[in-house]
């Protein structure tokens, strides 16, 4: 009885001597990533008005804005530098204003390069954990919600992404790699090397 007693009160102590971020499980790596300023910061979309390059008129996002009535442009000649032409001058419409001076402060609607913050990330799951020493790759799933309007029309909500982080263990714990200098990816480059899921 007395050796069962002992062995129940050392097990207790070895358990609570160990902090919940000791072990990498999927609901520590998704308060990581969840909480990570790199997963939380929003996605932006700068909206050049003015002369722009054929290259950006035709891009997927200009042809959006094109099509909700947001922007219009009209052929300008090609500044110094500015290839290929032919060359785009683009204005906002009075829809666009009305949309796009919603979103940002008046002093950034008046400039000619305007970041728009259109979307942040969710989480939906962490799908597998490789654990190899101190080292984790930690696989996730996430996609866009749009932030408003723009966003909605350039950003699908319905779209997830895959993607590949790198975790390490140190005396205090698991943290995610910030930067690719170790093992592992870091959060932003999972980030931007997200692949769609079918």
């Amino acid at each position: 009885m007395r050796n069962k007693l002992t062995t129940a009160l050392i097990s207790l102590l070895f358990l609570v001597s160990c902090s919940p971020r000791d072990f990498l499980s999927r609901r520590l790596a998704t308060d990581l990533i969840a909480s990570s300023e790199t997963f939380n910061a929003p996605q932006h979309f700068v909206l050049r008005t003015g002369v722009v390059s054929n290259k950006d008129y035709v891009s997927p996002e200009y042809l959006v804005l094109q099509h909700h009535g947001w922007i219009s442009a009209t052929t300008a000649a090609c500044p110094t530098g500015l290839v290929p032409p032919p060359c785009w001058d683009v204005l906002l419409t009075p829809s666009g204003v009305d949309t796009v001076h919603s979103l940002v402060s008046a002093d950034d609607a008046t400039k000619p390069s305007i970041a728009i913050p259109v979307a942040k990330r969710e989480l939906v799951a962490v799908t597998g954990i490789s654990k190899q020493s101190n080292s984790a790759d930690v696989e996730f799933t996430w996609k866009w919600n749009p932030l408003n309007e723009i966003g909605a029309a350039l950003y699908s909500g319905d779209v997830h992404y895959k993607s590949t982080v790198g975790f390490r263990q140190f005396d205090n714990g698991w943290r995610l790699v910030q930067s690719a200098a170790h093992s592992g990816q870091s959060i932003d480059d999972a980030l931007k090397d997200g692949d769609p899921i079918p």
